[in-house]
């Protein structure tokens, strides 16, 4: 009986508090007033429509004999233990460029390094196994050992599928333009050209087999570009070796390419670092420049040419489809030659040995762009 009488006070208590299942009619309508939500789906405006991807570019991929052969192994050559630690800045990004400086021509043409490179086809496998998804081929070494080099490296870039630019076989080839599709809704152009060939020619009404900074011709393939993609990336191998700032040359290219709506300059070369800078084009554009990424990988041995670094930046559409650089970001690395696997890339940062040469990197970088983050 007790339990009954409960029962019957809490229904009680349930229905004139106004929390059951009933209501009257005047709670009806003021719940029925209530904003189910802050969003007006009728206003673009309230609506966050913007897409955004991230682009990584690395320096001078440099193979001299002294690496290959640090790499030999009994079943051929495997540099992957050279370059391995620094596969988490690589491979995230949603396009990620190398400058391969040397053509794989592969063990066929004989291998060999300085003056006139020629690299194991083992090196772009590695690459790729990186998570590099395009490689630049526009550069002074390009032409080492002829056509033959250049048709042997871009037969195992296309067998292994990673996309290449600025070397070419034909000249169908070279006239299409490198778009990089992405999932989410970007599309990237990428072009590649060279200061030239270290005096080296093309075969005569060859010249389509390497790219070179033309002013005419890259007009063209920049117009061409920007009408089939959503962003233009140029990789420029320019400026003096060895200097850690940019020549006028280079600085007139750039602005060349900033006047033309270039989305991004992404330099190699001197085979050390030079600062990062936003150069203003035509119209208020802002172009993200970095005129030299210095040697990712090599067997260079100074001081100043083992440092390098991965640049790392996002694009950032907007609902009016205009793309935008946005959160430059930067991994210093250094190349040592004094580990188990001979010369290996080493984010600098690891090395407390080498603390205020890094310190002094950064501020190097980050002179004439002082928002510069870099990824520790």
């Amino acid at each position: 009986m007790g339990s009954i009488l409960r029962l019957l006070c809490l229904s009680i208590l349930f229905f004139t508090t106004g929390c059951g299942l009933f209501m009257n009619d005047e709670e009806i309508k003021t719940v029925n007033k209530q904003p189910t939500s802050t969003v007006d789906p009728h206003d673009k405006s309230s609506i966050d429509l913007s897409k955004e991807i991230s682009i990584t570019a690395i320096g001078d991929v440099l193979i001299h004999d002294r690496v290959y052969e640090a790499a030999e192994t009994s079943e051929g050559y495997n540099f992957m233990p050279m370059m391995e630690q620094t596969e988490p800045y690589l491979e995230a990004s949603t396009i990620t460029i190398a400058n391969q400086e040397t053509m794989i021509g592969g063990k066929e043409l004989g291998l060999s390094g300085y003056p006139a490179f020629n690299s194991p086809v083992e090196i772009g496998n590695n690459l790729k196994e990186l998570g590099v998804d395009v490689v630049t081929l526009a550069n002074n070494h390009t032409l080492d050992k002829g056509t033959r080099g250049i048709n042997n490296a871009i037969e195992h870039w296309e067998k292994i599928d990673m996309k290449y630019t600025g070397a070419y076989q034909s000249k169908e080839d070279s006239e299409e333009i490198l778009i990089h599709d992405t999932k989410e809704g970007i599309s990237v152009a990428i072009l590649s050209y060279t200061y030239g060939t270290n005096g080296v020619k093309a075969p005569d009404g060859k010249s389509y087999v390497v790219n070179r900074i033309q002013l005419d011709k890259m007009a063209q393939d920049i117009e061409k570009a920007k009408e089939q993609a959503d962003a233009v990336l140029l990789s420029l191998h320019f400026g003096n070796q060895y200097e850690p700032y940019p020549n006028q040359f280079q600085k007139d290219v750039v602005q060349f390419a900033a006047d033309r709506g270039v989305t991004a300059v992404i330099g190699h070369h001197p085979h050390v670092l030079q600062p990062l800078e936003w150069v203003e084009g035509k119209d208020g554009h802002r172009m993200l420049t970095a005129y030299s990424l210095g040697n990712f990988f090599s067997g260079q041995e100074s001081f100043e040419k083992r440092v390098g670094g991965i640049l790392t930046f996002n694009l950032k559409m907007d609902d009016s489809d205009h793309v935008e650089v946005v959160k430059p970001r930067f991994k210093v690395t250094y190349v040592t030659s004094a580990r188990e696997h001979g010369y290996e890339v080493i984010p600098m940062d690891d090395f407390p040995s080498l603390k205020e040469e890094y310190e002094a990197k950064k501020e190097h970088l980050a002179q004439w762009m002082p928002e510069l983050e870099f990824m520790e």
